[in-house]
């Protein structure tokens, strides 16, 4: 850290935490400067959007679509990854079968117990999900709503949840087993963006820290944790 080292303020959603964690600190070591970093639900980004300063953002597109939050942005965003929907157990368990939407919609049915984050822009398209295959109302009440992504993992890795159905980069995590992802009829992509704060007094930091996500490093860290760089 030299003596004009500045601190990056970055808001992020927790499904792309585990690849950019590891981002933020090459890039702490290749810049000297420091990168904080709030995670949240998209519900979450939006209100500390709204309420709180910050430098950066890392999140999923889908907070673009409340209009004051998205005016908290300065210009143009930048999509640097997308993730789709997969099915996890715990590590050992049987894993059903996903090979088509009926298979999966069976699997559902006969699971005890099912987890996943609904507050988040992931956890929103699980419930859609639910949804198209006609199994809500059967899924509702052994429905397990975790408030974010480690809860979710941890849940699934105890055996309290049966299944856990979220972000596929997520549930390749230690006690995990993937099943593999939802057919892809019924996938959804969340894609990840990033943008500099309006406000912001470092915004030469922050299109350097956009810019960095967009390097090779920085996409071989993205494709190594299970997301599709852009």
């Amino acid at each position: 850290m030299t003596a004009r080292a500045a601190e990056l303020q970055v808001i992020a959603g927790g499904g792309i935490a585990g690849a950019l964690s590891p981002i933020a600190a090459e890039f702490e070591t290749a810049s000297g400067h420091k990168v904080t970093i709030r995670y949240g639900t998209t519900p979450e980004l939006i209100a500390l959007a709204r309420s709180s300063a910050f430098d950066a953002v890392v999140l999923p597109r889908e907070f673009l679509n409340d209009a004051d939050a998205a005016g908290k942005l300065a210009g143009a965003t930048a999509d640097i990854a997308r993730v789709g929907l997969g099915v996890a157990v715990r590590a050992g368990a049987p894993k059903p079968d996903l090979a088509t939407p009926e298979a999966l919609k069976q699997a559902l049915l006969e699971a005890k117990s099912v987890a996943t984050v609904p507050a988040s822009a992931a956890g929103a398209q699980v419930l859609k999900l639910f949804e198209r295959l006609g199994v809500e109302a059967e899924v509702k009440d052994k429905l397990q709503a975790l408030p974010g992504p480690a809860k979710l993992v941890e849940a699934v890795a105890a055996g309290q949840a049966e299944l856990g159905l979220f972000l596929i980069n997520v549930l390749t995590a230690p006690g995990l087993d993937v099943a593999g992802p939802v057919p892809a009829a019924l996938d959804r992509q969340i894609v990840y963006t990033t943008g500099i704060a309006r406000d912001t007094a470092r915004a030469d930091l922050g299109r350097a820290f956009v810019a960095f996500l967009q390097t090779p490093p920085a996409k071989a860290v993205l494709a190594a944790r299970g997301l599709t760089p852009l």
